[in-house]
């Protein structure tokens, strides 16, 4: 078992905010593998597909961004899925628009929803990056990931998410490199938008 989480928040207002993107990445991924009905469990809403051996949970926390981590630990803790099988897709402030990182373990820079999913797993889980980039204000961040992505932002943003759910058959075989690299390379990132804030890692 797998689990695939997707950080965000869930009143209808939030849909189309930057800080919904993990959502938007499983709610593609569901429709790709024509998964079925969205279920609650686990303080979230749910849903599964089995690619070869691998059974996957995909899960959306209902109990908003920042204690997420209640929604992820809970699943995990029934399932007995260790920390390195669970991906937790959520917006990345810390790199370029479009851009993708998988990354294993490291500090939640700020991230509260990371912050409550270390809380429950510890820090030794896997983290899908999507960039959505920083609005150069560290003032300005709450207002710019409660935003709407720009029309200017949809077709990347489209292409990504498509990437993502398209090589999820890679993740379930522990083929994380490969994962990245197809990512990678089905979505090539936008020239960087220069918010006043270095691209990193």
């Amino acid at each position: 078992m797998m689990i695939l989480a997707g950080l965000g928040n869930p009143e209808p207002k939030y849909l189309k905010n930057r800080h919904n993107v993990g959502f938007m990445a499983l709610d593609v991924m569901a429709q790709a593998w024509s998964c079925g009905p969205w279920r609650k469990r686990f303080q979230g809403l749910a849903t599964e597909l089995t690619i070869g051996s691998e059974k996957l949970l995909l899960l959306k926390p209902q109990t908003f961004y920042n204690n997420s981590g209640h929604a992820i630990g809970e699943a995990a803790k029934f399932f007995k899925v260790p920390p390195e099988k669970v991906v937790v897709f959520h917006d990345e402030l810390d790199l370029a628009p479009g851009k993708f990182r998988l990354k294993l373990g490291g500090g939640a820079a700020g991230n509260n929803g990371i912050k409550s999913t270390t809380s429950q797993l510890g820090p030794d889980f896997r983290r899908g990056r999507i960039g959505v980039g920083h609005p150069g204000d560290r003032n300005k961040v709450t207002g710019y990931v409660l935003s709407d992505f720009s029309k200017a932002e949809e077709a990347w943003l489209i292409d990504l998410l498509d990437a993502i759910a398209g090589s999820v058959d890679l993740l379930s075989k522990g083929e994380f490199d490969a994962f990245q690299t197809q990512v990678t390379h089905k979505a090539p990132a936008p020239e960087p938008v220069k918010r006043g804030k270095p691209d990193t890692d």
